[in-house]
């Protein structure tokens, strides 16, 4: 069996590299497929050693552009790979215009298309990524679910056949490179065990506002005064700070540079709990055991709202939220959301 792997970004990059061993204990010949829509990897060179991320066999050039001509660009240059290399199946990841792009052009030559991460369903309807993995799944012929609320939401939609539920793949990452998982900012910054919140803020939605990105600093200010904050700041949300004249509510939180997935996973798993509006930190706080208080009117990972174990939030709601945490236990029921940690055995059983 020959396989296309087509990835675009940094995420994706990764689970095609936890898939690949998979493939090759398989004996399945894979060609990586690199769109180009984001190169900059930014990745720390125990992934590379653990995870053996490869070069791509074809790299397509597309960098950033508009939605459309992204996509367009990636259905024109991919297609060219398609029809050279004739693959049995084509593997898609996640919910960027690559994702889709590999899709269509997939199904328009009729070589069955595999989506990781399928049935992830999120409002606003018309945002670029719900429009994405919802037209993606409409022409996969395998779905692989990260949890059993995308199994059913797709199934909300009519879609029954090829459905599968493997568990989440970035939770094999994060069992994978727990062992080297960084405390560089807690040794740094003379931090306790449970004694510190951690929060990243970065949404347009989030800091384009004054009065939203304000309600946030106030909150994070008030909660400052009763236990530590560290904050790794978004360049965006850096700017707006300063353009909005807001740097007085933070004198009493700690603002540090971005960090890397190890130093950041090594700060969370020892914290209190996580503020975020980071579709990928509000699920990988859960991997760590901790709570988090998502500052978004709608989530992707909403089996841990509806598990109570994360909760949602308005700008101006989050200390409230952060008491009722802190108070209330949650219950056992919300252990292996996301699986076991073998998707990408799982997910290679199933095609080949």
């Amino acid at each position: 069996m020959k396989l296309i792997s087509l990835i675009g970004a940094r995420p994706q990059i990764i689970k095609e590299a936890i898939l690949n061993k998979e493939f090759q204990k398989k004996g399945i010949k894979e060609i990586l497929v690199h769109s180009g829509q984001h190169y900059d990897f930014n990745m720390s060179d125990v992934f590379f050693q653990v995870l053996n991320i490869r070069k791509a066999d074809y790299n397509l050039g597309v960098g950033s552009a508009t939605h459309a001509q992204m996509t367009a660009k990636t259905m024109i240059e991919f297609e060219k790979v398609v029809l050279k290399e004739h693959p049995d199946i084509i593997l898609v990841y996640g919910d960027t215009n690559t994702t889709l792009a590999g899709a269509i052009v997939g199904a328009k030559l009729k070589i069955p298309v595999a989506h990781v991460e399928a049935g992830i369903r999120q409002e606003p309807k018309d945002m670029p990524e719900e429009i994405n993995r919802v037209l993606t799944d409409r022409i996969s012929k395998y779905l692989f679910c990260p949890s059993e609320l995308a199994v059913n939401n797709l199934k909300k939609e009519g879609i029954t056949e090829g459905v599968y539920f493997t568990g989440d793949i970035m939770y094999d990452l994060f069992l994978k490179m727990k062992p080297y998982f960084k405390e560089d900012i807690i040794d740094k910054f003379n931090l306790e065990a449970n004694k510190y919140i951690v929060t990243t803020i970065h949404r347009d939605f989030n800091t384009d506002s004054k009065e939203k990105l304000e309600n946030i600093l106030k909150e994070l200010d008030k909660i400052s005064k009763e236990i530590k904050v560290v904050f790794p700041v978004h360049p965006r949300t850096k700017k707006r700070i300063d353009e909005f004249n807001l740097n007085k509510y933070t004198k009493d939180i700690i603002l540090i540079e971005p960090l890397d997935y190890l130093s950041m996973m090594g700060l969370v798993q020892k914290s209190l709990l996580v503020i975020t509006d980071s579709g990928g930190l509000q699920k990988e706080a859960y991997f760590a055991g901790k709570r988090a208080i998502v500052v978004m009117p709608d989530t992707g990972w909403r089996e841990l709202t509806q598990a109570g174990w994360n909760v949602l939030s308005e700008p101006d709601e989050i200390k409230n939220k952060m008491d009722y945490i802190t108070n209330n236990k949650i219950a056992s029921n919300v252990e292996n959301i996301y699986g076991d940690g073998n998707t990408g055995e799982k997910i290679v059983k199933m095609i080949g």
